[in-house]
């Protein structure tokens, strides 16, 4: 499994408002902060793609925000002071293990579907039929590999038609010195 990497703005209570109406519309208040790959909730710092970026990121349909190299989009981002760089595995057949051991905590397991636009998780108003809001972390996540695999299924299985129910399974965790 080759790591990708990724900066998000967080998104946490400190947007007052926004995240008042989101927890209230959700109904996930358990939540401390969102942690996600949904680039509506987490939108990805770096927007523009730049050609100096195309050695260094991931080239495929809808992840060309991604990072091969930590390094590179370390150098991208290091002036901005509120964000979180994330390591991510998509659809990772075993748990996965960071690299660089001790510089990333794992987060759990985000499904967003497969155009990057919403996570089934947290921005979709829920899929009581196929897991409880209340099985999600501080973060908005699944922190078990099993469980999140069996809701990835049982979405596609039982919302064939909703375009944000077919989803990546993805593996995140979070830069501890971002």
């Amino acid at each position: 499994m080759t790591p990708w990497y990724i900066a998000t703005e967080p998104f946490t209570p400190q947007e007052r408002d926004r995240w008042d109406r989101y927890v209230a519309w959700s109904g996930l208040t358990q939540l401390s902060e969102v942690v996600s790959l949904d680039g509506m909730l987490c939108p990805t710092i770096l927007r523009d793609l730049k050609d100096e970026y195309w050695p260094h990121i991931v080239n495929e349909n809808f992840m060309l925000n991604f990072f091969v190299d930590l390094d590179f989009l370390m150098a991208e981002v290091s002036e901005i002071a509120r964000k979180n760089v994330l390591c991510v595995f998509r659809n990772p057949s075993e748990p996965p293990i960071a690299p660089s051991s001790g510089r990333f905590e794992f987060l759990g397991y985000d499904l967003v579907d497969r155009e990057g636009t919403a996570s089934a998780l947290t921005n979709c108003g829920g899929f009581p039929d196929v897991f409880d809001i209340a099985e999600l972390s501080r973060v908005g996540l699944m922190e078990d590999f099993r469980r999140a695999a069996d809701v990835q299924e049982k979405l596609i299985l039982l919302h064939p038609k909703e375009r944000h129910a077919n989803c990546h399974r993805w593996a995140i965790f979070r830069l501890i010195d971002a």
